[in-house]
Parts: structure tokens; sequence; C-alpha cells
């Protein structure tokens, strides 16, 4: 499981109700751990239950997912396969690409459709000023004005919480921070606060904390390869061969940064999309 999955989804079960309610539209009032009946082994990010009993089921997701539509398709039967009931579903997008995945599938008679949401259509400003410190950590992926005075604060409450609580909050604000390129700058400003800057050099915290700041830097860096190449290779596709068919789209949003690497070489040579994503 990615780390960010693990704290995100820590810090999300913890933010206050109406928190939640602005970012959702729910007020869950129970969180269900539960893994799903299916041929896979489903195991849903987060899902809760309103005190109307309406369930609420939200998906994290860092990357674009070609196949999302079909997961939450997925996750929907099994969850009323375990529940005998349809929740209410939401993608809650915390990427630093533009958000390009589908929010429905359909055909025939059968249809399933989702909220798609990209957290940093949210206002970080409300979050950053509330007494919560959870709600300042998440304030990290939504849409920041300046960015480094936004840091401050959030450090600024992670140094007057309780002793207990700033270990945890520091190690969730760094591994968040990466899916923004801010690790570096929660670094930086954390070394400038006398008692964070104590807990990045413990003996036992500092390490676990410098790991999880090295992931986001990896993390940023290997998407941020893998998306740069991408846009390049379909605006390279698109300007040769017209506009991209869904299912040449689909292929190429799923490939790595060294599989785009190599098709961006074969766009020199191929006649049409055909040939440059042949299908064996």
């Amino acid at each position: 499981m990615h780390e960010y999955d693990i704290a995100l989804k820590t810090v999300l079960t913890r933010v206050a109700g109406n928190v939640l309610q602005e970012l959702t539209g729910f007020a869950v009032a129970r969180w269900i751990n539960t893994e799903l009946p299916e041929v896979r082994n489903l195991r849903a990010d987060l899902l809760g239950e309103t005190a109307d009993g309406r369930l609420v089921h939200i998906e994290l997701q860092s990357t674009n997912d070609t196949d999302m539509a079909l997961r939450m398709a997925e996750y929907a039967w099994a969850i009323y396969r375990r529940f005998r009931r349809f929740p209410e579903q939401i993608v809650l997008y915390v990427g630093e690409a533009p958000l390009r995945m589908r929010h429905a599938l359909g055909g025939g008679s059968v249809s399933i459709r989702y909220r798609l949401m990209d957290i940093r259509e949210f206002d970080a400003e409300p979050l950053l000023a509330s007494g919560r410190l959870e709600d300042n950590v998440i304030a990290v992926l939504m849409r920041l004005g300046d960015e480094r005075q936004a840091v401050r604060r959030i450090l600024r409450s992670i140094a007057e919480s309780e002793p207990a609580s700033r270990e945890a909050a520091l190690s969730e604000l760094l591994i968040l921070a990466g899916l923004r390129s801010l690790s570096e700058v929660v670094k930086q400003e954390a070394e400038q606060v006398p008692i964070l800057n104590d807990i990045m050099d413990h003996p036992i915290f500092g390490p676990r904390i410098r790991e999880g700041m090295a992931w986001g830097r990896r993390e940023g860096r290997e998407e941020g390869r893998a998306e740069g190449r991408r846009e390049v290779v379909l605006r390279l596709a698109e300007k040769r061969f017209g506009a991209i068919p869904g299912w040449a789209m689909q292929r190429i949003e799923a490939m790595s940064a060294a599989d785009l690497d190599q098709l961006a070489l074969r766009l020199l040579d191929a006649g049409s999309i055909e040939e440059l994503l042949p299908s064996s």
C-alpha cells in the first residue's frame, strides 16, 4: 500500500465532520473497516455510514487510472453483496498531474456513475485556519496561495500541538507534501522550528520521518517524469494522427516513463495510431 494512502486515510478518518462533509457532501457517522467479498480480495479505501443509514464509499487516487470506472463498478457490486445496499461513491483525486479519469461506465442497460473530485478544487484557507491539527495537515493537498507560508502555518500548528501528536503529524505532513513536491520545503521550514527540528534529529523518530520524506520525493519524481513524457507523446501523436481514440488513450495512460520513451521513438516511423500501438 502506498505510504500516502495510509497517511491520507488516517488523517481523513480523524478530520472534523464538517470538513469531510464539505469535501464529500456526506456527514459520515462511523467508518466500516471491512474486506469486500469478490473474486479478488477487495478492500475499499474508506467505507462509512451516515446517520440516516446511507453508505459512503471513498477511493483515494494519486494517479490517473484508465480502469477507475471499472474498479468503482466492482466495488459497488461487492459492497451491495456485503450490505445489500448500494453506496454513494466518490473518487477523491490527490495527484499532481491534471485529472483525466472518467466518472462513469455503461453499456446496454448497465450504468455506473460516481463523483470524481480533485482535492485542489477546494480552498485550503478554512482548514489552515482550523483549530484541528488534522485539518491543518490535509490542507497541504488543497489549493494553496503562498505554498511556503502555508507550510509554515501547518508546522506552527504541529509545534503548538500536544507533544504526543507532533511526530505522527509531522510524518503525515511530509508524506502528503510529497504529492505536491513540497517535502523539501517542509524539511527546510521544520529545521527553523526548534521543537520540530529536535523530532527530525531524534534517533527513533527521525529516520522514520526522513524515510517518509524520501518516499515523497521519489514518488513525486517518478510520477512527474511519466506525466511529462505522457503529455509530450499525446501532443505529438495528436498532431500527427489527429484525435486520439479512447483505446489508444487508455494504452498510453497505463505506460511507464520507460515505455513512453520507447513510444516516442516509434512515433518517428509509425504511419498510423494502429501502427504506433499494435494490438500484439
